[in-house]
């Protein structure tokens, strides 16, 4: 992209990565920057919106490239700005499960990603349960352990947990594409209203362990969920029996990155299922 910057002004809000408003006599950018260390981890973001993007199923920002200058690395993307609409919730939610509705032959991805700054192991496996015990759950709890945030009666119960998974999975789940990290905060609003998916940690799962983040901290209208049922109708009520061990991934993930605060969301959700 060829473009001279004629404004820069910087941006609040972002946790992991300082972030700038760039103004270019080709349209407003953004250009989100770090250290060295952070290069991986922007390659990564660029590769799941352009994962999302082929789909044509909802509008993600457009990536322009990554890279390092300096010590400094980056990523620059289209900044996308606008107000909401009446129907943006339902434009969210069918353009979800539209995104749900790609599905591959496997559960992973074909390279390990991020999630916030965590790493997040993909790979590629046959089996649902397996993955998301070996990939997700166990690799959290394996990381909680080192940081010291499973005291013993906690990681028993993590381990009786990860021992009966099959009792709480269905069989035939079939793997959807996933943005990966859908908390309220990773999706904006676009110019005509329309909503866009930002920050993915994509890869391929069970569309309900998706549906279960956007439900752990707010963020969805409940005219967004009736949107996704009308394009992708589920199971409620047995969405509703796992929804709890699908968040638990995310709750062991806050607590890794934030610590103990997560701690008793962790130990309800584990007292739910294995007592």
């Amino acid at each position: 992209m060829n473009a001279d910057i004629t404004g820069l002004t910087p941006l609040s809000g972002g946790s992991i990565s300082r972030a700038w408003k760039a103004e270019t006599t080709a349209g407003a950018l953004l250009v989100k920057t770090g250290a060295p260390s952070d290069l991986p981890m922007f390659e990564k973001e660029a590769e799941g919106l352009n994962e999302i993007a082929a789909t044509r199923t909802i509008p993600v920002p457009q990536v322009y490239g990554c890279g390092m200058v300096e010590t400094i690395s980056y990523i620059v993307m289209t900044f996308v700005q606008g107000d909401e609409a009446s129907d943006t919730a339902e434009r969210l939610g069918r353009g979800v499960a539209a995104m749900h509705a790609v599905t591959g032959d496997r559960f992973g991805f074909r390279h390990d990603n991020f999630i916030g700054r965590l790493p997040q192991p993909n790979g590629w496996c046959a089996d649902w349960t397996t993955f998301l015990r070996d990939r997700r759950l166990g690799f959290q709890l394996e990381m909680a352990i080192r940081r010291g945030h499973m005291p013993v009666g906690r990681r028993k119960r993590m381990e009786r947990l990860l021992a009966n998974l099959e009792r709480w999975i269905p069989k035939g789940v079939a793997p959807s594409l996933l943005h990966g990290d859908l908390w309220g905060g990773n999706w904006v609003v676009g110019p005509g209203g329309q909503p866009h998916l930002i920050d993915p940690a994509v890869f391929y799962g069970d569309a309900e362990m998706e549906l279960a983040f956007t439900e752990l901290f707010g963020g969805f209208p409940a005219r967004f969920y009736d949107a996704y049922r009308e394009v992708r109708p589920f199971d409620y009520n047995a969405y509703a029996e796992r929804r709890l061990l699908y968040q638990l991934y995310y709750l062991l993930v806050h607590l890794n990155l934030f610590g103990e605060s997560y701690g008793a969301a962790v130990d309800r959700v584990l007292a739910r299922y294995v007592g």
